[in-house]
């Protein structure tokens, strides 16, 4: 959860509906003589109106005369950026299904008066092949200011307001495996091809060493307690002091994170407590002290709680496991976040049991708004549970309990390392105005992360088993970011 001020229910802007419009009947020009070699082409159109968005829209053929893998195409789409501005990339709509797209936005090489960014679109293998003469129908993109500003599109390199039927977009580029196959870049951006090693006679090789096991954190929580120094030396932080979220003069409690065992297994407990005034709230936070994670699987076993272990219930409290890197600006769009936020008694708007998993593209602060994807259960989900998020370059599933319970687009795949994080906080008064001390508490039993790797939730088990049968405790080998 964000170190912030109280966080209001995730919410998105409506995106404008896009008309489906068919392949215009231009066929494909016969490549130059330098580049004979051109597999694929690209149709490009303007697809849009309006002022604060970009709307192109693409068609990818194959011109060649053999399959070529979707997964490694590449199309580039040049334009020239606003001073300051960060921008958010959507698909409309697809024929491949915009689940399997991807969108990310860089610099070139050698940036241009009308090209210092380009939109670079890809396809997941979900996408699968495109066969000799086949094409992969509408590909509807657009992409804005993240907030929400008017776009300039008359400098922008790749822009053709003219064309709003499909024909070849020569200023689009597109590479297959990284090498590029259409398209002209701006001037100096041109792509060099790589000389090819004449074949030699093969020789003996030595043995290799075998690729070293994938990178990964597994730790038990087996702790003596909060000051214990290897809580510090295995990289996490417990926080103190005061900040958001939560409210107003709350402190986060070193002292209120505690360790225990139930027979030979160690857990960890994150504890809240108050006296119904900000001053008497004390709140819990555990995370990593490192950014080193993005793709992969994260993993944990949390119990939950509806009722709190002494004094009055009904407060509006989150407790939580999440990832998160940080805030560069509003609405930065290389912001991440991923959460399993538990609200044992409501809140946000919400009256009763509600947990979120929440997908966070970007925000910003003040005036509120919001860019994520979400999907809630309204049940009580008191007890134990293994929680799991895999995040690759399809989408992020989440998984509750080995069944999965939520799919989140690509658009919110994470473009920087992020931490991870477990708290408990309180969002407001509002469920219960009592001056009676009360508390709640979280428990950790593990957490696991597995770098680049997607583990369906049985194998999660499976390696937490071998981690705990074999006595590992803890184990980092994530290589830092």
């Amino acid at each position: 959860m964000r170190n912030g001020t109280n966080r209001r229910k995730p919410g998105m802007r409506t995106a404008l509906a896009a008309a489906v419009i068919g392949l215009g009947a231009t066929a494909p020009t016969a490549l130059p003589a330098a580049a004979a070699d051109e597999s694929i082409a690209v149709q490009y159109r303007h697809g849009g109106t309006g002022s604060d968005q970009a709307a192109p829209w693409f068609t990818v053929v194959n011109t060649g005369t053999t399959s070529v893998p979707l997964s490694q195409v590449k199309l580039r789409y040049y334009f020239k950026s606003d001073p300051g501005a960060s921008y958010t990339y959507a698909c409309d709509w697809a024929v491949k299904g915009c689940t399997h797209l991807t969108g990310t936005f860089g610099t070139p090489t050698a940036p241009t008066a009308t090209a210092d960014r380009y939109l670079e679109v890809g396809f997941t293998a979900g996408a699968g092949s495109l066969a000799p003469g086949a094409d992969t129908g509408d590909v509807q993109l657009r992409f804005h200011r993240s907030d929400w500003q008017p776009l300039d599109q008359s400098d922008d390199y790749s822009f053709g307001p003219a064309q709003t039927t499909y024909g070849n977009g020569a200023k689009v580029t597109a590479t297959i495996g990284g090498v590029q196959v259409w398209g002209t870049a701006p001037a100096g951006n041109e792509a060099t091809p790589t000389p090819t090693a004449p074949p030699t006679d093969p020789s003996p090789t030595a043995p290799t060493t075998p690729p070293a096991e994938q990178g990964f954190l597994f730790d038990d929580f087996d702790y003596t307690g909060h000051t214990d120094p290897a809580i510090t030396a295995h990289g996490w932080t417990i926080r103190s002091g005061g900040g958001g979220p939560g409210v107003g003069d709350a402190t986060w409690a070193p002292e209120n994170v505690t360790f225990a065992k139930e027979g030979t297994n160690s857990f960890m407990t994150l504890r809240k407590s108050t006296g119904g005034t900000g001053a008497s709230t004390r709140q819990t936070e555990v995370h990593t002290a490192a950014r080193k994670f993005e793709n992969g699987t994260y993993a944990a076993r949390v119990r939950f709680a509806d009722t709190p272990t002494s004094g009055p219930d009904g407060d509006h409290l989150v407790q939580s496991f999440f990832s998160i890197n940080d805030l560069t600006a509003p609405m930065a769009d290389d912001y991440a976040e991923y959460d399993f936020e538990y609200l044992p008694n409501g809140g946000w708007g919400e009256t009763a049991n509600v947990l979120y998993t929440t997908s966070w593209e970007t925000f910003r602060p003040d005036p509120w708004e919001a860019v994520n994807q979400h999907t809630e259960a309204r049940t009580s989900q008191a007890g134990w549970h293994d929680l799991v998020l895999t995040i690759d370059d399809t989408a992020l599933v989440y998984y509750i309990d080995g069944k999965e319970f939520a799919r989140h687009d690509t658009r919110y795949l994470p473009e920087r390392p992020m931490s991870i994080h477990f708290n408990q906080w309180l969002i407001d008064f509002a469920g219960l105005s009592s001056t009676a001390t009360r508390a709640y508490e979280e428990r950790v039993d593990y957490m696991l992360h597995v770098k680049d790797e997607v583990l369906t939730p049985a194998q999660v088990a499976a390696k937490v088993a071998g981690f705990r049968t074999s006595g590992t405790v803890f184990e980092d080998s994530v290589p830092s970011s």
